[in-house]
Order: C-alpha cells, then sequence, then structure tokens
C-alpha cells in the first residue's frame, strides 16, 4: 500500500490513468459528496473485497481508496484489506473527500457509479 497526496491523485486523474477510485464510506456519505468518478463501495460490506476485485478486474490493476478526511480511518483500513488479500497496487488517498474539497476540485453528489 501507498499512501497519496491531494496533488498525485489529481495529476493521475488528469493522465487518465487506469485506475479504479473508490470511496469506502456508506451509502449516504458518499451521495452526500464523492470525488468525480468515484464507485461506492463501503468498507463496511461482508464482500468488499470481491467487490472491488469485480471492479478492478483482477488484483493487478490500480485500485485508489479514499473515505472523508485524514482523520478517517477506513481507506487506510480498507487499504491494508487489500493489500493482505494479494492486490498489487493498492493507494490510499489520506485526505479523502474534505481535502479535495478544500483545494477547490469538483465534488459530485448522488449515486455517482
Amino acid at each position: 500500500m501507498q499512501t497519496l497526496t491531494r496533488e498525485q491523485l489529481k495529476a493521475m486523474l488528469d493522465r487518465n490513468e487506469d485506475l479504479v477510485l473508490i470511496n469506502v464510506l456508506g451509502r449516504e456519505p458518499f451521495e452526500q459528496a464523492h470525488i468525480p468518478g468515484s464507485y461506492n463501495i463501503p468498507l463496511a460490506e461482508r464482500d468488499f473485497i470481491q467487490r472491488v476485485q469485480d471492479m478492478a478486474g483482477n488484483k493487478h490493476g490500480k485500485v485508489v481508496v479514499y473515505c472523508a478526511s485524514f482523520e478517517c480511518n477506513a481507506s487506510p483500513s480498507a487499504a491494508r484489506q487489500l493489500d493482505q488479500a494479494g492486490f498489487s497496487q493498492v493507494y490510499d488517498y489520506e485526505g479523502g473527500t474534505k481535502d479535495w474539497q478544500e483545494a477547490g476540485y469538483a465534488i459530485e453528489t448522488g449515486t455517482g457509479h
């Protein structure tokens, strides 16, 4: 697992890198605000690992997880679980939605993907 800064994630998205961006919070916080292009796969779901693998297509693609903010522990926990499950390119954007929004970057509401 590697951590990403806001600038690193923004650069990856701007380059249209092949990655899956996953908000690991529950449905309600996701619908209130999320980074555009995100998928919502809550860490609390029993089949979290399988759903991420289904979304990514395999365990070798880039998977970026994030949650609400630096204070939120959901994305580090999700990243560790994905690492332990054998995913080879796991990134944790620790700043989450709050950090993204504070930089003035676009935020979406609603169900997204």
